[in-house]
Formats: C-alpha cells, sequence, structure tokens
C-alpha cells in the first residue's frame, strides 16, 4: 500500500454550496461503515451539508445507481464499496464492471465521483484502507475530498 504522493486531506475551499450523493454499498460491513464515515467527516469538514446517502446492494450496482442520480442536479458523487479478491473470476468482473461503469457515467455527464471502491485481496488490505481505528488510510474521506476538488476546479465549466 502507497499513500506516497498523496495529497494532503482536509477542507476543500469553495465546497460548501455543493449538492453531494454518496452511493455507498452493504457488502463488508465494517469497512463500509468506516469508509462513509470518512466521506462524510470529509464533506462535514468543507461545508458541505446538501448530503443524500444511498445505499446500494455492492460494488456492481454502484455505476446504474450513479448514472440515475447524475440527472438529479448533483454536483458530485462519491461511489464507496469493497471488493475482496476470492477464488475466482468474479472479482475481477466486478472490480472491472465497477471501475468502467462509473467512468463512463462521469465522463459522460461531466459529473465528478470520487472513487472509494477498494479492490483487495484480502480482509487485511481492506481494513488497513477504510478509515477506522488503526487503518493505515481513509479511503472514503479521499474519496469525497477528490470528488469536492473537482467540482470546484470544474464550476466554471458547464456540463454536458
Amino acid at each position: 500500500m502507497s499513500g506516497h504522493g498523496a495529497p494532503e486531506t482536509g477542507a476543500v475551499a469553495g465546497a460548501s454550496g455543493l449538492k453531494v450523493v454518496v452511493l455507498a454499498s452493504r457488502w463488508h460491513a465494517t469497512v463500509m461503515d468506516g469508509l462513509l464515515a470518512g466521506a462524510e467527516r470529509a464533506l462535514a469538514d468543507s461545508g458541505v451539508d446538501d448530503v443524500t446517502v444511498i445505499r446500494v446492494a455492492g460494488a456492481y450496482e454502484l455505476p446504474v445507481a450513479a448514472s440515475r442520480v447524475a440527472n438529479s442536479g448533483v454536483d458530485a458523487m462519491v461511489a464507496l464499496g469493497v471488493v475482496i479478491r476470492g477464488g475466482t473470476p468474479h472479482f475481477e468482473y466486478v472490480c472491472g464492471a465497477a471501475t468502467d461503469g462509473l467512468t463512463q457515467v462521469s465522463v459522460s455527464t461531466g459529473i465528478p465521483i470520487g472513487f472509494g471502491v477498494l479492490t483487495c485481496d484480502n480482509d487485511e488490505q481492506a481494513l488497513d484502507r477504510a478509515g477506522l481505528p488503526g487503518s493505515k488510510e481513509d479511503k472514503g474521506y479521499e474519496a469525497a475530498q477528490a470528488a469536492l476538488a473537482t467540482a470546484v476546479a470544474l464550476a466554471d465549466y458547464p456540463r454536458r
């Protein structure tokens, strides 16, 4: 795991009036609780109070939720999920579908989506990234911060 080169965490200037939707899967509840708490903390740190959380079944369902939400007047989205490698190719299919789908929604709509989908080999890696006590990283916080920073940077440019 490399946090080397990561930007500092903290408030995103100019984000306070944004409307944000957090899309969060339900698989791996302990890790998801940490990711969601981190995202909510990042939004609060930046003064964002127009936040809606939508829970979906798993990471595979995040793109369809993002596609539906994209036309609702939202300024940014945060996608949170956890996929842990098992003994079948299922991991690759789910990770690829989630990544490609979220990218497609973001590029086609011009809505920034903070990517907080953990793709880990084991539970320990996921817990290390979950923003829980003892975790080495807080990917939920980072994903929300990325979505806000991108929305602020693109605020003067029209959407498609």
